[in-house]
């Protein structure tokens, strides 16, 4: 962290540097402290989609519309991608013990508040604050991790952070389904309090205070940060918003999709030339960093499709409730505890190479993926089971490779860049993960509506056999019947369209397992300078 400001040129740089702080003894102190970290941001996960699942109460209690609803969750989305692009410099600034304390406190304060939001204007500032305190949490642990821990045990810290992409949320819809449906909406948002409190103390205890910075302020890059934060936001607002408003259809949409790429752009063309900038694009130049994001982008894509069709199925076909598909999730989070350490353990290991761990929890994915396109309507939960247990292995062994691959070998300077990189695209793939699977479940859901029409129509043993099947039917050939017909069509195009998703991120998987051979070059697990297996 202290290493940053020397990255600037000579005469950018400011006036006093004080010097690095000397790094702190490893112990159950700093692990406390670490673990104080991991809690933070397991909480953040576990609010992440509240909004969601408690909706019709949200909606009911404050008088939201439809419309107003959607946006909740987009304005969180929003704030909280942004935040990951500027907290490791911001935790440089004031100190990473400080900056991580004040996010979780903000956090849990907006969390304790939000119920009792006066308005929908004031609702949407609280949410829209919280996802910036909780964007502000995910880089913390990526940089205590590689900052503080010994290189013997790095991997199981970078491990930790893993679980934070596997884990919580998968553990966060189940339980934000429980206290919805016994307990109540509110406890949705109040959750997070007691853990925040826990997390605050372990981390004021464990974590060393390093000196504030504040004379990195005068070099701050105030460009960039006007051209990043509205092109990010337009970014994730588009893919939040894109399918409800019809993407290319809507003003809107190309306006925020046009506005977001320029703005965009015009950043990262600022951040190469700025002497302190908030990404080092030069980092870039690393082809296993380059690899990682890539590929990182690409997985936590596929892991949101995998996770979200089933669930969307269920609901829309066999009428479950969030309740009722939560044992899909509870089946990949809980083994993750088990799994995770496990798979850190083998890449830890020198004969091992991670690129073919990455290879074979690739491969994983797309044999999950491909065993969903398989799915009919007589798929129950029971059948989603097979594909929930690969992917406990699945997602550990496709995650914890690309965090060895990223930053192994990276000087200690170059961490909080790598931080930024890294939960930025984590961040904007999660969101463009849901925004692709709504996109391309409704484009294929609309072709194969139609298909079926159309042979119904046109096939006269087709309408026949659908004027058998509805002839023992009430009100048989007048809009009962007629409605019950239209149900069944769109429930068959729906698992069609299912199918086709998982047919796409079969696709995907397998195109990033292409790319293993190519790009990555072969890293070894951190050893302490005197190991003798080194």
């Amino acid at each position: 962290m202290s290493g940053l400001a020397a990255s600037a040129p000579p005469a950018a740089a400011p006036a006093t540097a004080p010097a690095a702080a000397m790094a702190p003894a490893f112990g159950g102190r700093l692990l406390a402290g670490l673990g104080g970290v991991l809690l933070a941001v397991v909480i953040a996960q576990l609010n992440d989609h509240v909004t969601e699942l408690a909706m019709p109460d949200i909606r009911g209690a404050m008088g939201l519309s439809r419309d107003q609803g959607s946006w909740l969750s987009t304005v969180y989305q929003v704030t909280q991608v942004t935040a990951m692009m500027f907290a490791p410099w911001c935790a440089a600034t004031f100190s990473l013990r400080r900056f991580t304390i004040g996010a979780v406190a903000a956090f849990a304060l907006l969390g304790l508040a939000l119920p009792f939001a006066p308005s929908a204007g004031a609702l949407f500032a609280l949410r829209a604050l919280q996802g910036l305190a909780g964007g502000c949490l995910p880089p913390m642990l990526m940089t205590v991790a590689l900052r503080f821990l010994p290189p013997g045990i790095k991997l199981y810290g970078l491990g930790a952070y893993a679980l934070t992409a596997t884990f919580a949320p998968n553990l966060g819809l189940p339980l934000a389904a429980l206290w919805s449906e016994y307990v109540g909406w509110r406890l949705l948002f109040w959750q997070i309090v007691p853990l925040g409190l826990v997390a605050i103390l372990l981390v004021a205890w464990g974590l060393p205070q390093d000196p504030l910075r504040l004379e990195r302020l005068r070099h701050f890059n105030w460009r960039g940060a006007l051209l990043g934060l509205p092109g990010i936001g337009m970014l994730v607002a588009a893919l939040g918003q894109g399918t409800r408003l019809g993407w290319t259809d809507s003003p809107l949409i190309c306006v925020l999709l046009a506005g977001g790429l320029a703005a965009l752009a015009s950043f990262l063309v600022n951040e190469w030339f700025h002497p302190l900038p908030f990404f080092k694009i030069h980092l870039l130049a690393r082809r296993n960093l380059t690899h990682a994001l890539i590929t990182l982008g690409g997985v936590l894509l596929v892991l949101v499709a995998v996770a979200a069709v089933p669930a969307g199925y269920l609901a829309e076909v066999h009428g479950y409730r969030p309740l009722q598909s939560a044992p899909l999730a509870l089946y990949v989070a809980l083994p993750q505890l088990l799994a995770l350490p496990a798979v850190a353990a083998l890449c830890n290991l020198r004969r091992v190479d991670c690129r073919w761990v990455l290879a074979v929890g690739l491969g994983l994915i797309v044999l999950t993926c491909a065993a969903g396109s398989f799915m009919t309507s007589d798929w129950i939960r029971e059948n989603f089971y097979l594909l929930q247990w690969l992917q406990i292995l699945a997602q550990p062994m496709s995650v914890i490779p690309l965090l060895v691959l990223a930053t192994t070998g990276l000087p200690p300077a170059e961490g909080p860049f790598a931080s930024a990189w890294f939960n930025t695209i984590r961040g904007f793939a999660a969101v463009a993960g849901t925004g692709v699977t709504e996109g391309f479940l409704t484009l294929r859901e609309h072709v194969h509506s139609n298909v079926l029409v159309d042979q119904l129509g046109n096939r006269p043993q087709g309408l026949a056999l659908a004027q058998h099947a509805f002839a023992d039917q009430p009100g048989a050939g007048h809009p009962p019947a007629l409605a019950l017909l239209a149900q069944h069509v769109h429930e068959q195009a729906l698992v069609l369209a299912s199918a086709d998703v998982f047919r796409l991120m079969a696709v995907i998987a397998l195109a990033l397992i292409l790319l293993i051979p190519a790009l990555p070059t072969r890293v070894y697990p951190p050893r302490p300078a005197a190991d003798p297996a080194r």
